[in-house]
């Protein structure tokens, strides 16, 4: 009886005492909200977003590239010379991270899966597993191009304090100070004579 079937299927869920489909059921659902796994799927979830299917090509063009440019030389290379591997492997890179950088802008308006809120777990975990290896690993830094400027601005901002101090005293007027002496005034007993001559 279709009336009867909500009260058939809880008297089924939670008939032992742990009610351990129930538990499951919750934890999965739980997991699966934690990861945002949705936001890896498209609208009525039927597969994975083209997005995320174009971000995970390029992630494993990324870790095959990272492959090919070690083989064979893993034994002649000191911990911190992987410069093949930073020249060869810049470009596929630096297309991964700046579609990292997209879809994270993507989601923040809603983006394809109708989800606004963190990327789902497999995008996050798979650019931070790619990171990882590219700057600690392989310690292949990009210069940043800023960094000059910067440098001659702060340089200018320090030393301003000092130029302001050092103008103000070479352009000030240094006026001597022209001691006035006052008048001695005459002792009381030189008034005193000059009261008795008169008087």
């Amino acid at each position: 009886n279709s009336s009867e079937s909500h009260n058939c299927a809880k008297s089924i869920l939670t008939s032992d005492r742990l009610q351990i489909v129930v538990t499951l059921s919750e934890f999965f659902n739980e997991t699966w909200e934690a990861a945002n796994c949705a936001n890896c799927l498209k609208n009525n979830s039927e597969g994975l977003s083209d997005s995320t299917v174009e971000f995970l090509d390029l992630f494993n063009k990324s870790l095959t590239c990272f492959e090919h440019n070690l083989q064979g030389q893993t034994i002649y290379l000191s911990p911190n010379n992987y410069t093949e591997v930073c020249k060869n492997c810049n470009e596929t890179y630096k297309m991964l991270n700046d579609l990292y950088n997209n879809l994270q802008r993507m989601n923040r308006q809603g983006g394809e899966s109708g989800h606004s809120a963190h990327l789902c777990i497999d995008v996050e975990d798979a650019m931070n597993i790619t990171r990882k290896l590219w700057s600690r690993t392989f310690n292949c830094s990009v210069p940043c191009s800023d960094t000059v400027p910067v440098i001659a601005v702060s340089s200018f901002i320090l030393f301003l304090p000092i130029v302001f101090y050092l103008s103000s005293f070479l352009h000030s007027k240094q006026k001597k100070r022209i001691l006035i002496l006052p008048k001695r005034i005459q002792s009381n007993a030189s008034l005193v004579n000059i009261q008795e001559k008169y008087s």
